[in-house]
């Protein structure tokens, strides 16, 4: 057939090649390949969410009726004073201890960066052993170190200086300092690996020229590791609020037979614990699932905000 002809003929008539199968397969492959992802989220993460909402519109004890009662149980948390007291314990816990974790952890990775460092896999693995220890175990070690009467803490420390002994469990402060110490001591080796692989990320050739200028070890660290980190310090600071936000298994080993109720004034109950103690020493399933969502909330607004907050400065400093 000559060109001529082909043009001559009407569109219709022209022969418009099928796609092959093998052309389908590789559009679809893709999807193939994440869907395994949103099944498992919409299984176990999506519908859990959504059926705890429907579960919080309900009056609903496991071994009575459920009635439902619309927005009320969130009514009445907003009215809680419990509920406000639980919230501003777990703030101050997480900021008593997010904050000197980070900065602890950034000083640490520093030190285990330096090339004169001798051993530096063996100190990493002692660094990182407290991630692989029980929760349990350190909320036991640290609540006998803080023990009233024969905690180590008050024997070398606070009776030497000060003459006298601090209950921990008792006062407010003392008891969210108690609490913040484990929680820094858990995860302080794991922040401060994150900041290690991400300064052995930082081209040598940018200290090689501070040092050419005559910058000491200290401007370099604030002008160069400092700046090449900033999308590293975001990421944990975003990660430690999320962890800080649910803080549970510390808070509870401390307060012993307690309970959940975190002192006997509630002095050091986090939010997860006014939860456990509604759902599953009250067993208001339907009131828990309420607190179980405006934690939710709060993670979410709280995680966003810190990361603006922390963009922002970023991007001030550059």
């Amino acid at each position: 057939m000559t060109d001529t002809t082909l043009a001559a003929r009407p569109p219709d008539e022209l022969i418009i090649p099928k796609k092959s199968l093998w052309d389908r397969v590789r559009k679809t492959a893709p999807y193939a390949y994440v869907s395994p992802f949103f099944v498992i989220f919409s299984i176990f993460g999506a519908f859990p969410i959504l059926y705890t909402f429907w579960i919080a519109m309900h009056d609903w004890n496991p071994i009575g009726e459920k009635e439902f009662t619309g927005l009320e149980n969130f009514s009445n948390l907003i009215t809680d004073p419990r509920f406000w007291n639980a919230t501003k314990n777990t703030f101050s816990i997480w900021f008593i201890s997010t904050i000197p974790q980070l900065i602890l952890a950034l000083l640490l990775a520093t030190l285990l960066n330096r090339q004169l460092l001798k051993m530096k896999t063996g100190f990493r693995m002692i660094v990182l052993s407290p991630q692989v220890t029980s929760v349990l175990a350190v909320g036991i070690i640290f609540t006998q170190l803080y023990g009233r009467d024969y905690g180590l803490i008050n024997t070398f420390v606070v009776e030497p200086i000060t003459g006298d002994r601090i209950d921990y469990g008792v006062g407010t402060w003392s008891s969210h300092i108690a609490v913040s110490t484990m929680v820094m001591w858990r995860w302080t080796g794991y922040n401060s690996l994150i900041y290690l692989s991400a300064m052995q990320a930082i081209p040598r050739s940018l200290y090689e020229c501070a040092s050419i200028d005559g910058a000491s070890p200290f401007r370099q660290f604030v002008h160069v590791t400092i700046p090449q980190l900033r999308s590293t310090i975001i990421f944990t600071v975003i990660v430690s609020t999320i962890g800080g936000m649910q803080i549970f298994a510390e808070p509870l080993v401390f307060s012993g037979i307690g309970g959940a109720q975190g002192g006997n004034r509630r002095q050091f109950q986090t939010l997860t614990m006014f939860l456990y103690e509604q759902g599953f020493e009250r067993f208001k399933f339907g009131y828990a699932s309420a607190i179980a969502w405006a934690l939710f909330l709060l993670i979410v607004t709280f995680a966003m905000l810190n990361y603006l907050v922390t963009r922002r400065i970023s991007q001030d400093a550059s």
